[in-house]
């Protein structure tokens, strides 16, 4: 049975990953740093709940320790949490606002990655698919057609131009481990205020292909729903 572990699974997107992964037979194990809100989301969708805030070493350490107590390895890391951080004109942005962002979305993906790797390196075909976006990619938002290039959100969009490269680096030196991106689309999530055209379940269907693919599948690939795109 595949085991999946899913950080920011509490509500959105990495919620309803794990919805659907428990219906296609996964073991998943909910990631968040609200307790409340982890262990009821792990209840409702008979999933179970570990403990992390991102930005914390310790409490990424502790749930490393608490999958490998318990379940001793997993087969897919699925870095799903961030932030938006500050939307609008970058005129007012500050170095704190910079870090919070980038603390979640880029290095929260490093520390999580680095804790779970001796986990992933104990299943026969490790996978971790790394939550990025489209907003994130310098064609997308300078495509008038498409929405990205209406969005000024100027941290988050680095965050993920940043955390895609991120993932390029990992698949090519992590050759053992299949290791790629994902651009949800224009989801309605809390990030977003609900105004997102894409349902979440339209909007997890390209992490589900990712964390359901056979062994073999490529790995450095940016992909959405519709399959891999290219990244500029």
């Amino acid at each position: 049975m595949t085991i999946t572990f899913i950080t920011g699974a509490n509500k959105g997107l990495g919620r309803e990953t794990a919805r659907r992964l428990v219906g296609l037979g996964h073991t998943v194990l909910i990631g968040a740093r609200n307790a409340e809100l982890g262990a009821e989301a792990a209840a409702a969708l008979d999933a179970r709940f570990v403990p992390i805030d991102v930005t914390d070493d310790a409490s990424v350490a502790a749930a490393a320790a608490n999958v490998a107590e318990h379940e001793g390895s997993i087969d897919v890391l699925i870095n799903n949490a961030g932030i938006n951080g500050p939307v609008g004109d970058p005129g007012a942005l500050t170095a704190a606002d910079a870090f919070d962002v980038f603390d979640v979305n880029l290095v929260g993906v490093v520390r999580t990655t680095t804790a779970f790797l001796p986990l992933l390196r104990r299943s026969a075909d490790p996978v971790i698919i790394n939550v990025s976006s489209g907003l994130g990619s310098l064609a997308i938002t300078h495509d008038p057609s498409r929405i990205e290039s209406k969005v000024i959100v100027p941290l988050y969009t680095a965050s993920k131009a940043a955390l895609t490269m991120l993932t390029t680096q990992y698949a090519k030196a992590l050759t053992d481990i299949r290791v790629n991106a994902v651009d949800p689309g224009y989801t309605a999530t809390d990030l977003n205020g609900h105004s997102g055209p894409q349902t979440v379940t339209e909007g997890t269907d390209a992490i589900v292909g990712l964390a359901t693919e056979k062994p073999g599948a490529g790995s450095g690939r940016f992909v959405d729903r519709d399959g891999d795109i290219a990244w500029s």
